[in-house]
């Protein structure tokens, strides 16, 4: 119990160092400035592994974000450098319509044309366990190619875990803040907070309810509700 209670303190303590950096981030969408309130989306995602080598994977990502109907697909190469260090160069390519470029943005502006984007990226994350706490810190870079230009993009996240059993069943929960930053586009201009579960259904398949909030400048907040079905091969 009393290691139930240090994660729920984690989750608070990062709850509120994200509420802190969006309120000097951004207005806050609704007010008579003239910003939109939020959006929910229910959103889905498939994610596959096939390990390669004892230190090397592929995974294979297809994420679908409900009311605006953005798909997106991203390849994972995590390497496991050492004990503690794995280096992870990626590939995400998303695609928003016109419609969905219109929906988001936090004053009301009319799209004419979609966007589709490709991103190149590569992490360290540092993982480490303190009383069974899994505690990681991800630095990760991006090149982002986009239709209007290409930017570079720097995220940064701190992420607890907790393995626990419930009647013998495990399930572990985490909560996790992340925050981006674009020089381009004004500094640190993008905030989320993740929280969910990871729950092993087999050995090879697990599934990942949870919750994501978004504050991004310029766009309304986002609350994605989250559902995920990992598969992992032998």
């Amino acid at each position: 119990m009393k290691q139930v209670c240090l994660f729920l303190i984690a989750i608070v303590g990062l709850l509120a160092a994200a509420a802190t950096c969006a309120a000097q981030d951004v207005e806050a969408p609704g007010t008579p400035g003239g910003g939109r309130g939020p959006i929910t989306a229910p959103s889905t995602y498939l994610g596959a592994t096939l390990p390669l080598q004892d230190r090397v994977a592929v995974t294979v990502y297809g994420f679908y974000i409900g009311t605006v109907d953005v798909p997106a697909a991203q390849v994972d190469v995590p390497i496991q450098a050492t004990k503690f260090l794995t280096i992870t160069p990626s590939y995400l390519s998303v695609s928003m319509s016109a419609d969905a470029l219109t929906d988001v943005v936090s004053r009301p502006v009319r799209f004419s044309k979609g966007s589709d984007e490709q991103q190149f990226r590569v992490d360290g994350t540092v993982k480490v366990s303190v009383r069974k706490f899994e505690i990681s810190d991800r630095n990760m870079y991006v090149r982002r190619f986009l239709t209007t230009g290409d930017l570079n993009r720097y995220r940064q996240r701190v992420q607890v875990a907790y393995p626990l059993a419930l009647g013998g069943h495990p399930f572990k929960p985490y909560a996790s803040y992340e925050g981006f930053y674009e020089r381009q586009n004004g500094g640190w201009n993008r905030n989320r907070v993740w929280t969910g579960v990871t729950v092993p259904v087999t050995r090879q398949l697990a599934l990942q309810p949870s919750y994501l909030w978004e504050n991004t400048r310029g766009l309304r907040d986002i609350n994605y509700v989250m559902l995920g079905v990992i598969v992992t091969a032998k």
